[in-house]
């Protein structure tokens, strides 16, 4: 789902109603458990009783992320699913240098030089793809796609971001908190993942030449709750920050639900064509 509107109140109303879906998805992900529930705020984690190091991320994850997901694709159905025409950027907020970048989009030098640049993380994130989600390391999440065959990183402890690259500096945290009360007398640990990820090479937004540029910034949350149904979804709220090609942040909402196993992932490699 995409929100941009002209009109300020408006926009204001869409970006409120989507605090709430996020608040909402945190609350719902803490009513599902997860490892290490109950066990502090990730990196920032205080020094347990008895002089105990702190909860790893890993250990101190309010949810579970581990497994494979399927991206359910049920609004801008035809900006996802096919490639759109040359020009049409319609609900993305372009300034007047994007347009004339994104009407300036040549599919063939694309496939010629670099067929990956819709599949840096605010492109790839929207597209038809299976994730495939672990730790690589109790303080680093691993995000594989199929579509692409992409490989994101989230560090809760980063290092130096080094050169630009196509997926880009993801530093990751936990943001939690701990309410009163909770099973057995102790409290549990409620909250989401937040990405803010940086350093990447220019991409598009939108298969179809749409820009983003070097200075983007992509803003993630990430919650996991259970349906009725028992099916356990992974909601990402996603915002895309660039002074060049952006009048204002591009705000999405993502679905993912999860598969029992990977019999379904199916690897293809980079492609300017769907």
């Amino acid at each position: 789902m995409s929100v941009w509107t002209s009109h300020p109140q408006r926009a204001l109303w869409h970006v409120a109603v989507l605090a709430v879906l996020v608040v909402s998805g945190a609350s719902l992900a803490a009513q599902g458990g997860g490892r290490g529930a109950g066990q502090g705020q990730g990196q920032g984690a205080a020094q347990g009783r008895g002089g105990q190091a702190p909860a790893t991320p890993q250990a101190s994850a309010p949810f579970e992320l581990d497994g494979y997901w399927v991206a359910v694709i049920s609004e801008d159905w035809r900006f996802r699913m096919v490639t759109p025409a040359r020009g049409d950027y319609q609900s993305i907020p372009l300034t007047q240098a994007g347009k004339d970048l994104a009407d300036q989009w040549d599919p063939a030098a694309d496939a010629r030089t670099d067929a990956c640049k819709s599949y840096g993380p605010p492109g790839l994130m929207r597209a038809p793809t299976r994730l495939r989600i672990g730790w690589a390391d109790p303080a680093t999440l691993q995000v594989e796609s199929d579509y692409g065959m992409q490989t994101r990183r989230l560090a809760f402890s980063p290092g130096a971001p080094g050169a630009p690259s196509r997926q880009g500096h993801s530093v990751a945290m936990w943001e939690t908190n701990r309410p009163a009360g909770g099973r057995g007398g102790q409290a549990r640990a409620e909250g989401h993942l937040k990405t803010v990820t940086t350093r990447m090479l220019p991409g598009y937004l939108r298969k179809n030449g749409v820009p983003y540029s070097a200075d983007a910034v992509l803003t993630e949350f990430w919650n996991v709750f259970t349906a009725p149904s028992g099916a356990r979804w992974l909601v990402i709220t996603s915002v895309v920050h660039d002074p060049e090609y952006l009048q204002i942040d591009w705000l999405t909402s993502l679905n993912f639900r999860q598969e029992p196993d990977g019999s379904k992932w199916d690897p293809t490699p980079c492609s300017t064509e769907w």
